[in-house]
This record gives structure tokens, sequence and C-alpha cells, in this order.
């Protein structure tokens, strides 16, 4: 059975807080190098490659990934983990295969919205700091009306305008870093691996993400 809108769970956050909104900080001109990477990596309709993401105490799990835009997102972790995330452009399911659970959100309220989008708007008021070294341009933002203390660094290749990693720290300090590897930007994908079956799972009546995927 699916449970859906819990509290959105750690995984998610951490896997996917590269497209969160943010509050107040540098100025516009100042955040030009950043949107031209995000003008880039928005541009970029199709991606896949493969991930190595780290916990906060120092767990480390493996797998691949497939990138469609407008919304589209599929994350396959190795074994032992057997868990997979998918997007299908109106929700995100997020399926733990050993234990057999499900829980779905609504794709517009996750920040990975943003990061799916055709168009990525880095304004000033969604920048907290940015850091430009020859070989790395680091971007940090938060948004505390959703997410309240807990943060994302953004870490991209100047040269090649490419994402490379991404850390989420939580709201009690705690770090957790997905890196990325081997991706081919603008690759041929399968759309059916975004596909959410939602006929299968038994929905709570009222749920917004329920009454999203039925309509």
């Amino acid at each position: 059975m699916i449970k859906t809108m819990r509290p959105f769970k750690s995984l998610a956050i951490l896997l996917f807080g590269a497209g969160i909104a943010l509050g107040a900080g540098v100025s516009a001109e100042a955040s030009q190098t950043a949107q031209q990477i995000a003008n880039h990596f928005a541009s970029v309709k199709t991606m896949k490659g493969e991930f190595v993401q780290f916990g906060p105490r120092g767990e480390q799990t493996a797998g691949t990934f497939q990138i469609a835009r407008p919304g589209k997102i599929r994350f396959d972790y190795e074994p032992p983990a057997k868990f997979r995330v998918v997007s299908d452009g109106r929700n995100l399911l997020l399926n733990n295969q050993k234990l057999d659970t499900f829980d779905l959100y609504p794709l517009s309220k996750t920040p990975l919205k943003l990061l799916l989008n055709n168009k990525i708007n880095l304004s000033g008021r969604q920048v907290q700091s940015i850091k430009e070294e020859p070989d790395l341009v680091t971007v940090v933002m938060a948004d505390k009306s959703v997410f309240g203390n807990s943060k994302i660094t953004i870490m991209f290749d100047p040269k090649t305008n490419a994402l490379r990693q991404w850390t989420v720290t939580d709201n009690q300090g705690k770090d957790t870093t997905v890196m990325l590897f081997n991706v081919q930007e603008g690759a041929r994908v399968d759309t059916s691996r975004f596909r959410i079956d939602y006929s299968k799972y038994n929905w709570q009546a009222g749920n917004e993400a329920a009454s999203s995927a039925k309509r």
C-alpha cells in the first residue's frame, strides 16, 4: 500500500535538494555566472549516468540515474539498498523495494521541481553565496520557509558547466553528498522508466497527491 504525504523523508531531501527555491542572498549581478551555468544545465533535456551518495555517518550507496525534462527523473540504487526514486512530471515516488513500501509526494511540493524545470532561475533572491574558483563554482542555497535551517551546496565545473555534485545540510547540521559521474548529456532515455502505475496502489481519500495523480 502506498503511503502518501508523510513529512518529506531525509532521503528525498538529500537526493533532490539541488532545486530548492531560496531566500535573500547576493545580488543578481553576483549570480550571473551561476545563472549561465543554470541556463546550460536547463538546456540539457535528457541526461543519464551514475552516482555515489555519502551519508552523514559515512555510509555509501551508489546507483544509476536518468533525467528527462520537464519533471522526470529516476534513481535506481544498487543492492543491497534496493531503493528507487521516480518522478513522472506530476508526482515523486519513493519505493523501498526491500520493505515493499511506497511514499508519494506532489512534485510541486519538492525542491526537485525547480531542478527539472525547462528554465532554472537563479535570481539574486535565490542565492545565498557564490564562490568562483578556477576549477569549481560553488553555489549555496536555502529555503527557510520550506526546509527550515537546511541548505544545499551545489558544485559545477566552470569549464564545462557540468553539475559535479551537491551536498545537503539538514536541520541538524548533518551533511549528505551526491556525486555524479559518467554523465551523458543529451542521452537517449527510455520514457517508460518514468511511469508510475497509480492503479496498483490504494489511495487515501482526499490526499492531494492522489487527487493530482487521478486527474
